[in-house]
């Protein structure tokens, strides 16, 4: 039994899925958050194409909870805005917050699933942090790689598309994702983390 009855108006959970809004980033390292959402989504037999609280949304069940699949429009170093107003619309509490995003630090097509933690780097993480109440909130990262060699320009290479092998392993990637948010909501992050990490 979650926070509410299915029957009911809220949602036990969020998801955000960080990413860039627009065509010029559709398939860029930054935007794997977006790539596992349509993974999850369609698992769930859902739509994330509903424009509420700055961000593409669909309510659906997913591991046996009702939650509320969010993209961000925001841009990604702006995410807390629009995380920010689903929580309070929700009234969701930190800790029922999820974020799904990618992580320069792990190879490609690697998981790794937190309890809590700092932003990493990572813009996204650091405003949801700044403006959601703190980093008390599950994630899951996605390795996208680091950049070839130190002088490389991060920006350049979040905001650079995958190629060959590295494309085929993503894809996989936000598959495995998708299964590893499944099984947080169904059978526990401990469960999760054992399993994908």
């Amino acid at each position: 039994m979650g926070l509410f009855r299915k029957s009911g108006p809220g949602v036990e959970y969020i998801v955000a899925f960080l990413g860039n809004p627009g065509p010029k980033y559709a398939y860029s390292r930054h935007n794997v958050g977006f790539m596992v959402c349509d993974a999850a989504a369609k698992n769930a037999g859902a739509r994330v194409d509903r424009l509420r609280f700055r961000a593409l949304t669909g309510v659906c069940e997913y591991g046996g909870k009702k939650v509320l699949f969010m993209k961000p429009q925001t841009y990604m170093n702006l995410s807390g805005d629009a995380v920010s107003q689903a929580m309070r619309f929700y009234k969701t509490p930190t800790d029922h917050l999820i974020t799904v995003s990618d992580d320069v630090s792990l190879p490609v097509g690697k998981i790794r699933i937190r309890r809590s933690g700092s932003a990493g780097g990572h813009n996204g993480l650091k405003d949801i942090i700044a403006k959601c109440g703190g980093d008390g909130f599950p994630r899951i990262k996605v390795g996208v790689g680091a950049p070839p060699h130190p002088d490389y320009d991060m920006a350049d290479w979040v905001l650079g598309a995958f190629r060959n092998r590295d494309a085929e392993l993503m894809e996989e990637a936000y598959r495995t994702a998708a299964d590893a948010l499944e099984t947080m909501l169904s059978r526990g992050i401990d469960e999760a983390m054992a399993r994908y990490n």
